[in-house]
């Protein structure tokens, strides 16, 4: 009797532990669902939608500042936006050209080069007078004239593929005729040519960096897969990003991933340092009401 006595005490206390620990399972689950729902994957001020169309505009809403392509959208687009309370920066590709945009033909003369992962874009000659020219008096104008606060540069990281001094001082060039505007300049990427405008002091010609994948990783770029970046990656653009800051220019992150612990470690590392972020779960950056939840 003593021995069944202790078989059933013991099969008992399984039982109990089994229901303790399944209990106590389901309450961190709630929980840590919970304090996702506090932690969405954006702060609600910054959103990058530059593959968004006017439909999309009419829907975007929530965030204080966005990226949107102004050269393809309108000024009608842009007021939309200012209405709901956003300031718009727009999308401004001066290092490549793209074969679908407008002017291809008219400027594919200038590639230097293909773009990895991007079928779609050729590297471009920014030290040629006439692309500076058409970016800063034609492309930089018309966004102007529909509304947008500031720009938004892209693939400044023409200067990492092709490290000449007539690059940069192409990059340069293009830079003060966007500053000319009296728009704010945010480069995306491009932290060598940013580098070395700190590095010569000349870092008051842009007001801001957007740096992506510091946490994150493209993995596919036709599949939408994402993974973590390599922490020697990471620490890496930490400490670009420190010496930006210390330049005094404004930081903002565009990260790739559906990783919810990631986007928690990404908006810690954020509020610590004072910078804005945006998570995106496609490459495409659309508007979605995803980016919400």
């Amino acid at each position: 009797m003593t021995c069944k006595f202790n078989f059933l005490t013991r099969k008992t206390g399984y039982r109990v532990a089994a229901v303790f620990l399944s209990a106590l399972f389901c309450l961190l689950f709630i929980l840590s669902r919970e304090a996702w729902a506090r932690t969405p994957k954006n702060t609600g001020d910054y959103g990058v939608f530059i593959g968004s169309d006017s439909e999309d505009v009419e829907k975007i809403s929530g965030f204080s500042t966005v990226v949107i392509d102004a050269w393809q959208l309108s000024a009608d687009d842009v007021k939309a936006l200012h209405d709901k309370g956003c300031k718009v920066y727009s999308y401004i590709n001066v290092g490549s050209i793209e074969n679908w945009r407008s002017y291809y033909k008219d400027y594919s003369h200038l590639s230097i080069g293909k773009y990895e992962n991007w079928e779609d874009e050729e590297w471009i000659n920014v030290a040629d007078k006439s692309w500076q020219e058409f970016m800063t008096g034609t492309v930089a104008k018309k966004i102007a004239e529909n509304g947008a606060d500031g720009y938004f540069v892209d693939n400044a990281d023409v200067y990492y593929n092709f490290p000449t001094d007539e690059i940069y001082n192409g990059l340069v060039t293009i830079m003060t005729g966007l500053r000319s505007y009296g728009k704010p300049v945010l480069i995306n990427g491009g932290n060598d040519f940013v580098s070395r405008l700190i590095e010569e002091k000349n870092s008051a010609l842009i007001t801001g960096v957007n740096q992506e994948t510091v946490f994150t990783k493209i993995k596919n770029y036709k599949k939408d897969r994402f993974a973590r970046q390599k922490k020697a990656e990471t620490k890496f653009y930490q400490e670009y990003l420190e010496s930006c800051k210390n330049a005094g220019l404004q930081v903002y992150l565009l990260e790739y991933t559906r990783n919810k612990g990631l986007a928690v470690k990404i908006r810690k590392y954020c509020a610590e340092n004072g910078f804005q972020y945006f998570i995106a779960d496609s490459l495409k950056l659309e508007w979605s009401e995803k980016v919400l939840n």
